[in-house]
C-alpha cells in the first residue's frame, strides 16, 4: 500500500496541485487506515494489505472504530472524503475496479459554534506582549494580524515582508488552492508591523542570520517561524493570563469574522476577506450570531422570560 500512496501522493502535488497542508493531512489519513487494515487483518493476505480487497464492510469497521475512538463527524467525514479520493486516483490507474468509498454515508456533522473571544477579552489579549523587545513586537503583530485581517495560520507563517503593502495599508495573502487575496490593515496593525520590521532588521543583524530569511515572521533563531511556534506562542498568552483554555490561531480568525458581522459588515465582504470558497462556509458566523441575539432575548423580553415562571410583568421604568 505504500508504493499506492506514495503514487497518491505525486498526484495529489503535480497533478491537483493541493497544498501541504492538504497533502499532509491525506497521508495522515491513508497512515491511519493503513494501521487499521494490518492491525484487524482486514483487506490482508499475510500481513500484507490487498487494496482490491477492501469492501463496505472494511470501511464501515474503519468508521465504527473511529467513532468508539471519539473522533467527531466533521473529522470521520474528512476521513471518508480522503479514501474515496484514493479510492478515485485507483480507479484511475487501473488499480481497483470501484470506489467502494462512496458508498458509504457520510457521518452526521454536529454544528458546533466556533470558539471565540469578546471584545474586551481580545482588547486585553492584544496588551499583553511588551513592545520593547523583539518577541513581543512579534507577538503582538502576529495577535494584530490575527485579529486585524482573519488570516488563517499556515497563510500567516507563509507571509515575507514583501507581500506587506504598508503604505496601502494593505497585505497579500496566499490562501487555499494557492489563491492570492488582499487584506485591508487598520492603522494601529500598520503601525505595529512597522515597529516590527525595525526590531526584525536589527535581529537579524544581531543574529547574523546568514542567507538572510524571507519569511515575515521569525522564531528565536532568526529563521522562520513554524506553525507549531505560533500556536505555543498563543497559548502561552492564553494558558497564563486566564482566557478560555480553547481558545486558538483558528479562535482568533473566528473572532475577527464574528465582530465584524456583529459590527454589520457584509456577509460577502467577510467570506472574501476569510478566503471562503463557498458562502454556506461563511454563514456559520450568522448562526453564531442569532444565538447571541436569542440568548439575550430570552433574558430580556417579558415574552420569553413569562415560560420559566415570571410573570411577563415588570416594575415601571421611568425614563426621564
Amino acid at each position: 500500500m505504500k508504493k499506492l500512496v506514495e503514487e497518491f501522493k505525486k498526484y495529489l502535488i503535480g497533478e491537483k496541485n493541493s497544498s501541504p497542508n492538504t497533502v499532509s493531512a491525506y497521508l495522515n489519513d491513508l497512515t491511519q487506515f493503513e494501521a487499521f487494515l494490518l492491525e484487524t487483518g482486514h483487506a490482508c493476505n499475510n500481513s500484507e494489505i490487498q487494496i482490491d480487497q477492501v469492501d463496505r464492510l472494511t470501511l464501515r469497521s474503519f468508521m465504527s472504530r473511529l467513532y468508539e475512538k471519539s473522533n467527531s463527524g466533521t473529522s470521520m467525514g474528512r476521513k471518508l472524503s480522503t479514501l474515496s479520493s484514493f479510492f478515485k486516483f485507483l480507479c484511475r490507474e487501473g488499480y481497483i475496479k470501484t470506489n467502494v468509498a462512496k458508498t458509504i454515508p457520510v457521518p452526521k456533522k454536529i454544528n458546533k459554534l466556533p470558539s471565540h473571544l469578546s471584545v474586551d477579552e481580545v482588547f486585553r489579549l492584544l496588551e499583553l506582549p511588551k513592545p520593547e523587545s523583539f518577541p513581543g513586537t512579534r507577538d503582538r503583530a502576529i495577535l494584530e494580524m490575527f485579529y486585524g485581517t482573519g488570516i488563517r495560520v499556515s497563510e500567516l507563517v507563509g507571509l515575507s515582508p514583501d507581500d506587506l503593502k504598508l503604505e496601502q495599508r494593505n497585505v497579500k495573502v496566499l490562501g487555499k488552492g494557492k489563491k492570492e487575496r488582499i487584506l485591508p490593515l487598520g492603522k494601529q496593525s500598520t503601525e505595529i508591523l512597522k515597529s516590527y520590521l525595525q526590531f526584525r532588521t536589527k535581529y537579524i543583524k544581531n543574529k547574523k542570520v546568514e542567507p538572510p530569511p524571507s519569511a515575515l515572521f521569525l522564531n528565536q533563531r532568526g529563521q522562520s517561524i513554524s506553525v507549531r511556534g505560533v500556536r505555543k506562542i498563543i497559548s502561552q498568552y492564553i494558558r497564563t493570563n486566564n482566557f478560555p483554555e480553547n481558545i486558538s490561531p483558528h479562535s482568533l480568525r473566528h473572532t475577527f469574522a464574528t465582530h465584524m458581522l456583529e459590527a454589520g459588515a457584509d456577509l460577502r465582504a467577510i467570506q472574501e476577506m476569510l478566503g471562503h470558497a463557498s458562502l454556506s462556509t461563511t454563514q456559520k458566523y450568522t448562526h453564531l450570531t442569532i444565538d447571541r441575539l436569542t440568548e439575550t432575548y430570552d433574558k430580556a423580553h417579558p415574552r420569553a422570560r413569562k415560560k420559566s415562571g415570571t410573570s411577563g410583568h415588570s416594575t415601571a421604568v421611568v425614563i426621564k
